[in-house]
């Protein structure tokens, strides 16, 4: 039975900001930027002046299209040019995923595939096991060290059940996942992952 490398899911966090950190930078790198606003100079119509400057007591306007007009442009809105990536340094992403996992870990949350589990390509299997570790209806996540096709047809039409590379691990599928599966060689490529470079 695999065991669990301390420098990996037993570090004791004393703080959450750089999970926060790592979270936050993972949904604004996840959003996009397609929202775009119209200029004045981009509203159709308003070429021609409403009124004279002059004689006329109202206030002077040049076109229907000022953005303090109904129907007028919008000043200072979206351009859809905007960019929202927030970077992080590799080492912090990586000792962010060892703070998440050791969190999971002391909340009893990651699991360890028996050795004689083998997926077999067919969603009833995997619907199997999960029940067999009692995961059924909980948001789980499932963590390979390749994505074979017999994994990825065992898994994808499990509603609750997300499957990641090891190396693809990230702060906010730790974080929302109620448990966290390993295959005994998605654990060792966890772990030799998270601790290279360290």
């Amino acid at each position: 039975m695999a065991t669990l490398d301390k420098e990996v899911f037993g570090l004791s966090v004393e703080n959450h900001e750089l999970v926060k950190l790592a979270y936050d930078a993972y949904l604004a790198n996840s959003r996009s930027s397609h929202a775009k606003t119209l200029k004045r100079g981009e509203v159709r119509g308003g070429g021609k002046k409403p009124w004279k400057q002059k004689g006329t007591g109202r206030a002077r306007f040049g076109s229907t299209r000022n953005p303090i007009w109904r129907h007028g442009g919008v000043a200072f809105g979206r351009t859809g040019e905007e960019n929202f990536t927030k970077k992080i340094a590799r080492s912090s992403k990586k000792l962010a995923v060892r703070q998440a996992l050791s969190m999971k870990n002391a909340e009893k949350a990651v699991l360890i595939l028996p050795v004689d589990v083998k997926l077999t390509g067919k969603t009833k299997d995997a619907a199997k096991v999960l029940k067999d570790m009692k995961l059924e209806g909980k948001n789980v996540l499932a963590v390979a060290a390749e994505k074979t096709p017999e994994v990825l047809r065992s898994t994808n039409n499990l509603p609750n059940v997300k499957l990641v590379r090891a190396t693809y691990l990230n702060v906010f599928d730790i974080m929302n996942a109620d448990a966290i599966v390993f295959s005994e060689a998605a654990l060792k490529a966890t772990t030799d992952w998270l601790k290279e470079e360290k």
